[in-house]
């Protein structure tokens, strides 16, 4: 009896849907937009630090991963990001836009 109310409340409280338990983690994926952008410059964790800082300030951006070795930023947000706003958060950061990655 016990396993069965623990695996109830584990799908019912589903923290971020990964597992697929969750109706609300199927909306969050269909909503979101996912960007891939190149930036140069960024070497350690301080880089990676700086650079999710200024890009989350981003209006309606709710994650930033970096990927140091490759220079890939990916960002997923609520909407499609302008260029323009990117470069300057990079800028800000004390980095290079070098673009979409991959376009």
């Amino acid at each position: 009896m016990t396993e069965n109310n623990t695996l109830e409340t584990t799908e019912s409280t589903s923290c971020c849907g990964s597992c697929g338990t969750s109706e609300a983690s199927d909306e969050q994926a269909t909503a979101d937009v996912r960007e891939v952008f190149q930036v140069q410059g960024m070497t350690c964790g301080h880089c990676v630090t700086a650079v999710t800082g200024e890009l989350s300030k981003i209006g309606g951006v709710s994650a930033v991963a970096v990927d140091l070795a490759s220079g890939q930023v990916t960002v997923d947000s609520d909407k499609p990001l302008q260029d323009s706003d990117v470069s300057a958060a990079i800028d800000e950061a004390g980095y290079e836009f070098a673009g979409r990655a991959g376009v």
